[in-house]
């Protein structure tokens, strides 16, 4: 049985953190894993970095995209077609994993309905310092559990080939939640290590920092990806801008 992680990452113009998120990979206790690095048209010296690490480490491999979508489902999609591995992972480039990560992971994959494992996560700012309390999600997360909200940091999901083949992402904004949404439509569900393994960074370009835009991608997921019904996407919807409320008044 293929073991394997395929760790995919896009990048444009990442070079400030790239380095960093790399190393997280590298220092991961579980060693079969590979790195897909696909370059996003950067504008720096993002793509030279990665063909650095990959002259020293042969279980990264650096593509290019010749075009910008301006979307990170377009570099991901084209690591996970060159992806070999049975499990698949996402880590930004300026994203950070912490070394037990797959280690923890894979074992929750022994139970049959599930597909999905994550976990908690922190996030940091653009110093790469702690900023905020541990963000903790529920233990198992169903399709109508999901529905409440996005509660899976993709820097921290896997998804299971030998359960699923491999999933791509819609080029629409939200599209880790979509994908997430798709598997588990499907009658698995996503269990949670229960444990911190990874950290967000927040910075001024983030594009989850507009709550706004935020709620407008999640509508368009209930409306016009999943076609729920007027009054049950109305229903979801409206949680969804509850909850947030409740976290922003806290």
């Amino acid at each position: 049985m293929n073991t394997q992680v395929s760790v995919i990452m896009p990048c444009h113009s990442g070079e400030r953190y790239l380095k960093e998120s790399i190393d997280s990979v590298l220092a991961q206790t579980y060693t079969n894993w590979e790195l897909l690095i696909v370059d996003d048209c950067s504008n720096d010296r993002s793509y030279q970095i990665a063909l650095d690490y990959a002259v020293k480490d042969s279980r990264i491999k650096v593509f290019k995209n010749p075009k910008s979508t301006g979307l990170p489902a377009t570099p991901r999609n084209l690591a996970i077609s060159k992806a070999s591995g049975r499990f698949i992972a996402f880590l930004d480039c300026d994203d950070i994993w912490l070394p037990t990560k797959l280690e923890r992971q894979l074992p929750l994959f022994n139970d049959k309905q599930c597909a999905i494992v994550f976990s908690y996560y922190e996030k940091i700012n653009e110093e790469s310092e702690i900023c905020s309390k541990t963000i903790k999600t529920p233990k198992s997360v169903s399709y109508r559990d999901l529905l409440f909200g996005d509660c899976i940091g993709n820097l921290t999901g896997v998804y299971d080939t030998e359960k699923l083949g491999k999933i791509f992402q819609k080029e629409i904004h939200a599209e880790d939640y979509l994908m997430y949404l798709e598997i588990l439509k499907r009658g698995f569900r996503a269990v949670n290590t229960n444990s911190v393994e990874g950290r967000y960074r927040i910075s001024s370009n983030s594009t989850s920092s507009n709550k706004l835009k935020s709620a407008c991608w999640n509508w368009n997921i209930y409306k016009n990806e999943l076609h729920l019904p007027i009054p049950v996407a109305t229903f979801y919807f409206c949680v969804y801008c509850f909850k947030g409320l409740i976290k922003f008044l806290k």
